[in-house]
C-alpha cells in the first residue's frame, strides 16, 4: 500500500509501484521515495528492514537492484542520480505502523485539511486506534485519521538517540570497543 506520506506526487507514485516489489523479495520495506530536480534529479530512496536497522551495505545491494529495474523501465527521461539512504534517527513516519513502533517518542505531524484551526501538531506519540494515529499534545491526547496526515517525522531527542544506539549495540552492529576511549582529565600532549 502506497499513500501521499510514502510517496507523494504522481511520478513518484509510479516509481514505488515499479520499485516495491523489488525491495519487497530483498526483505526490506520502502519508507519513502521522491524525485526531487534542481540543478541535478536525484531519485531519493529511503528504505528499512522491516524491524529497522539497515545499514551501509544494505543500501548497496538495493542500489543495485533497483538501478537494474529502473534501467529496463526506464521510467525517468532525463539523467538522475539514484540514493538509497536508511530512514535516519529523526526518520519520516510513512507507515501505520511506525506510529505504534516509535509510541512514546516525539513526533512532529501535519494534516492535509484544518483541524481544530491547525494543520501541525508536535508531542509524544501514543500510539495508534484503528486508522488513528494517536498523540499527546498541550490539550490533551488527540487522534488523527491516518489518511489525514501529510507529513510526520520523529523529532531528534537525545532519548530517541539513546535508544537507537541501545538497539544497535543489541543488534551487533555497533561495537563499542571500536571507538577510542575519552580521557576526562586530557591526555599527555595537552598537558606538557
Amino acid at each position: 500500500m502506497t499513500n501521499d506520506l510514502i510517496a507523494k506526487a504522481a511520478i513518484d507514485r509510479r516509481m514505488a509501484e515499479i520499485i516495491t516489489p523489488v525491495i519487497e523479495d530483498l526483505g526490506y520495506e520502502l519508507v519513502r521515495i521522491r524525485l526531487m530536480s534542481g540543478k541535478t534529479t536525484i531519485l531519493q530512496v529511503m528504505a528499512d528492514k522491516p524491524n529497522g536497522g539497515i545499514e551501509v551495505d544494505d543500501c548497496a545491494v538495493i542500489s543495485n537492484a533497483i538501478s537494474a529495474v529502473l534501467d529496463v523501465e526506464d521510467p525517468i527521461l532525463d539523467a538522475y542520480a539514484l540514493e538509497v539512504s536508511s530512514p535516519g534517527i529523526d526518520r519520516p513516519l510513512t507507515r501505520l505502523k511506525d506510529f505504534a513502533m516509535f509510541e512514546g517518542y516525539e513526533a512532529k505531524i501535519e494534516t492535509s485539511e484544518l483541524i481544530d484551526g491547525r494543520r501541525r501538531f508536535k508531542g509524544e506519540l501514543a500510539g495508534v486506534e484503528g486508522e488513528e494515529v494517536l498523540i499527546n499534545i498541550e490539550e490533551g491526547t488527540i487522534g488523527l485519521q491516518f489518511d489525514w496526515l501529510s507529513d510526520a517525522k520523529l523529532v531528534l531527542t537525545d532519548e530517541l538517540v539513546k535508544e537507537m544506539l541501545r538497539q544497535r549495540k543489541d543488534a551487533g552492529v555497533l561495537n563499542e570497543d571500536a571507538f577510542d576511549k575519552i580521557e576526562a582529565e586530557g591526555s599527555e600532549e595537552e598537558k606538557e
